[in-house]
């Protein structure tokens, strides 16, 4: 009699996925996408209730959209994130208005903070992103306080944000074993990942509205300036490199609202509200 085992999956290298993660997100330049988006960190500011006075963390925080909308009422906001160059990004808009945020490098999976430091933790598109997903949820929970807030911003795998990178994935496929950051935009992953801890959680579809001057100037943009393009396009040939150009316009062409030669291209998106127990 023989028996056979099911072979079990190699873990992949988180140390070595996040490296290179870390180098994409430095290359270009972010902020230049990222300040276009400022409307949704307004949005789940307003839904997360926050109050003056409140400490909040923005982790994966970018160029700092969810902290200057957390310190546009008037917070205590520490803004995170692993890429130094984004962060003198926020620092600088946070000048610019004359906040009051503490900006800090931090890894989203081990967050130097202490437990239930915080009222509020907040990510816009960010912690999404980081190759383990249960370490980030596990640290999200850890650093907010008992009754606290987690609010997300995470873009749908059907929307727009999470076919282009469905569609980069065809040209340039995603490291072994690491998960789609697009399942952080669905309520089975939501669920999965905070239920435990939580004493509520509220998701609701929202929208936003990619606007450009028209699909080249939209590909043009994001493959100079949005990392995760910027390596894709560098990692192919010039006919690799042509044969992706061609797929992102058709993918703007199936969500393209506009009909006058712009761009304006709905990206659905949940805003999620975690209350920790």
């Amino acid at each position: 009699m023989t028996t056979t085992t099911t072979p079990v999956a190699a873990q992949p290298d988180f140390a070595a996925v996040k490296a290179r993660q870390q180098a994409s997100w430095s290359s270009g330049d972010y902020a230049v996408v990222g300040t276009t988006l400022q409307i949704v960190g307004e949005t789940l500011a307003e839904a997360m209730d926050l109050r003056s006075g409140q400490r909040v963390l923005d982790v994966a925080a970018g160029n700092g959209n969810a902290s200057l909308a957390a310190a546009r009422r008037w917070c205590e906001v520490v803004s995170t994130d692993y890429v130094g160059t984004l962060l003198a990004r926020g620092r600088e808009r946070a000048a610019a208005e004359r906040l009051d945020i503490e900006f800090r490098e931090a890894d989203a999976e081990n967050l130097p903070f202490p437990d239930g430091a915080f009222d509020a933790v907040l990510s816009t598109f960010g912690v999404m992103f980081a190759p383990n997903p249960r370490r980030v949820a596990s640290e999200l929970l850890r650093a907010c306080r008992s009754g606290g807030r987690i609010g997300l911003a995470n873009w749908t795998p059907e929307g727009f944000i999470g076919q282009l990178f469905k569609t980069i994935g065809k040209h340039v496929p995603p490291p072994a074993g690491i998960e789609s950051p697009a399942l952080w935009g669905t309520r089975a992953r939501i669920a999965e990942l905070f239920g435990s801890e939580a004493a509520a959680i509220e998701i609701e579809p929202r929208h936003f509205q990619f606007r450009y001057r028209s699909p080249q100037h939209f590909v043009d943009i994001f493959r100079t300036y949005y990392g995760p393009v910027l390596k894709a396009f560098a990692a192919l040939d010039t006919n690799g490199q042509k044969a992706l150009a061609d797929d992102l316009t058709a993918l703007i062409a199936r969500f393209n609202g506009a009909r006058d030669g712009t761009m304006v291209a709905s990206a659905e998106y949940l805003e999620i509200v975690v209350t920790k127990r």
